[in-house]
């Protein structure tokens, strides 16, 4: 399997979903990079998906354009996860929520001690949204606020 041609992709998967063109964002500013301060093996990682994933017994995402998100036990057992999302086919992630949340995988590297260690919680959200305004001024605020709430060194940011 080749790579996936992403944009032609979400082109499609809106104008079939009956959205408006969609209108990429462009930043104009410099992206405030930071490098780390310490290496990876001192550091208490966050992470951030967009995949739609929760927790049995909470609250399933359920709208498009949802700026919601939930909190994830960091030692929550990976058979209580659940996914929910509108614009990607679930299939996968039903079956193995790594595959857009990789829970697993970062235990693992903790394990073998490439990573410091894992932050209490993670967060997920359903990616999607279609106002870049309520993502910058809403969303990416609140997840910043619980990052440094957390005391992580780095966020892991995997979209969908």
């Amino acid at each position: 399997m080749g790579p996936v041609d992403y944009i032609p992709r979400i082109r499609d998967n809106y104008a079939r979903l009956g959205y408006k063109t969609y209108n990429w964002v462009v930043n104009e500013d410099i992206p405030p990079w930071a490098p780390l301060r310490k290496p990876l093996s001192q550091c208490r990682l966050g992470l951030a998906a967009s995949g739609g994933i929760y927790v049995t017994g909470q609250v399933a995402f359920h709208y498009k354009d949802d700026t919601s998100f939930r909190e994830i036990p960091t030692d929550v057992d990976t058979k209580d996860l659940r996914a929910t999302h509108f614009a990607y086919d679930l299939s996968d992630a039903r079956t193995d929520p790594n595959v857009v949340f990789p829970i697993d995988a970062l235990r693992r590297l903790v394990l073998e001690g490439f990573l410091g260690g894992l932050a209490t919680r993670f967060y997920t959200f359903m990616g999607g949204i279609y106002s870049s305004r309520r993502v910058s001024e809403d969303l990416a605020p609140r997840l910043t606020a619980r990052f440094l709430e957390d005391g992580v060194d780095a966020v892991l940011l995997v979209p969908v």
